[in-house]
Parts: C-alpha cells; structure tokens; sequence
C-alpha cells in the first residue's frame, strides 16, 4: 500500500490598505467589544433613564417589569414612612417625657 502525501503551500496574500474608514471601524469595535453601538449605549441609556424618581423606568427598558411594579407598590408605605417619620419622632419624644415625668410622679407618691 502506498500512502499519499497531500503538501499544500499557502498562497501569498496582499496587504489590504488601510484606509481612514477602516481604521476607525477597528477601533470602535475594540471599544464597544463588538457588540455594536447599541450594546455600547444601552448601559448608558438605561442609566439616564432609570435616574427617573419614582418610576423604576430602567427595570421596565430592561423587560423586568414584575420587579419595577414590585417596587413601585414598595415604595408608596416607604413614601409615608419619610413623610410620617418626623411626626412619628416628635411623638416619641413627647412620650418618652410623659412617661417619665409619670415614673417620677409614681416614685415620689410612694
């Protein structure tokens, strides 16, 4: 049996030329990781907009509705629990005085 070598020779290329055009599409692909301009602004985009107060925009541009609504019910008692703190805080004062003044009172009476 006689085997058969197979020898292939690689064939000389030509250099492409490099022109302005295809100097810079190398470097935006380098930069955004080839995922295209999109994949490279999108971060950005839903930065800006989940800086929106109160709306959880970022979580619904991401298709993540059920956990924007979620928050979105959450934040109404947090929205109260700011509002309300202050009057809460007051009122805790004005107890802990009371409560005292009444411990006092009941010691002295003894």
């Amino acid at each position: 049996m006689a085997e058969e070598l197979v020898v292939s020779l690689a064939e000389d290329y030509e250099q492409e030329k490099a022109t302005p055009l295809g100097v810079i599409g190398v470097i935006w692909s380098e930069i955004s990781g080839g995922i295209g301009p999109w994949g490279t602004v999108r971060p950005l985009f839903t930065l800006l907009v989940s800086l929106i107060p109160f709306l959880f925009l970022g979580q619904h541009f991401n298709r993540q509705h059920e956990k924007a609504n979620g928050w979105f019910l959450i934040q109404l008692p947090l929205l109260f629990t700011i509002i309300l703190w202050f009057s809460l805080y007051l009122w805790s004062i004005g107890d802990a005085l009371w409560v005292s003044s009444r411990l006092v009172a009941k010691a002295e009476n003894q």
